[in-house]
């Protein structure tokens, strides 16, 4: 008997890794075809683009070709240049989005928690939030200077507002049914801020964080613009003064290309921490 049920539990199990190996087949053949799908667009505006430039449909001046760009970024890449200047606009955003980011998302959770709080200190910070903050951007750079604070000041105000209202949201919209329903249970308050609230406000929160990053680095394309000797802005002033627009777009590719990694970085941790959430997905 003890050698059929070995017998007979090999196969069934031979079946299940099998199954599992097919699922994890499907995953990668469908984020394979959505990859792919993706590039086509790029792609083809890449091809029509070189085309056009190889013709001299286009003028260098103004719009070189992507051959040129990348002999450009080339260029530069092998002075080291520009991974100095990478380096530091990154350490920027960094910096700026861990002042500002932090403190939107304090904020927002004492007020979401505070009616006391809510009161004194939101409509404050509504109509600050209305003012938009690259707007102020000259008067902090006429305040603090051209050093390295006023550009993370900047870089945090930015961060700040995008994750304190989603997280001061995420709070205020959870269910009032079911902080009623731990009431009657007689749930501690603190299971229920902890297994109750929070949860039901991370899909918000996930979201202000994201969109405070991507605030942060728009923050940090204006204050290297406005007035900045290193960084990825200031290799664009330089392409802008020199009249050298390869060097311009070389910047701007890897702006779009940096902040295209973090979001996606957001949305992997998103779904990682999101699991449990039955959404919509098209």
């Amino acid at each position: 008997m003890e050698s059929n049920a070995g017998t007979l539990s090999h196969p069934l199990s031979e079946a299940g890794r099998a199954k599992a190996g097919a699922n994890v087949r499907d995953v990668w053949k469908e984020k394979g075809g959505t990859l792919v799908a993706g590039l086509l667009l790029p792609a083809f505006a890449i091809a029509i683009w070189q085309t056009a430039g190889s013709l001299g449909w286009i003028s260098a001046r103004f719009l070189p070709d992507p051959y040129t760009i990348l002999k450009t970024f080339r260029e530069l890449a092998a002075t080291g240049e520009l991974g100095a200047d990478l380096g530091i606009s990154l350490q920027r955003a960094a910096i700026g989005f861990l002042f500002g980011g932090s403190l939107g998302l304090l904020l927002g959770l004492l007020n979401g928690f505070s009616k006391t709080l809510d009161g004194l200190l939101d409509p404050t910070l509504q109509m600050i939030r209305m003012v938009p903050h690259l707007a102020v951007s000259p008067l902090i750079i006429l305040w603090l200077g051209f050093d390295e604070t006023s550009k993370i000041v900047i870089i945090a105000l930015g961060a700040f507002f995008p994750l304190y209202l989603n997280t001061y949201l995420g709070i205020r919209m959870v269910d009032r049914k079911l902080i009623e329903v731990s009431q009657v249970l007689a749930y501690p308050r603190r299971k229920v801020l902890t297994r109750l609230i929070l949860p039901a406000a991370l899909p918000n929160i996930l979201l202000g964080l994201r969109l405070s990053l991507a605030v942060s680095w728009l923050g940090l394309v204006v204050a290297e613009l406005i007035g900045s000797q290193s960084g990825i802005g200031f290799l664009i002033n330089i392409g802008k003064q020199d009249g050298v627009p390869s060097y311009i777009f070389v910047g701007v590719i890897l702006f779009a290309v940096v902040g295209k990694l973090v979001d996606s970085f957001v949305q992997a941790l998103e779904r990682r921490l999101l699991k449990w959430n039955d959404s919509y997905l098209g």
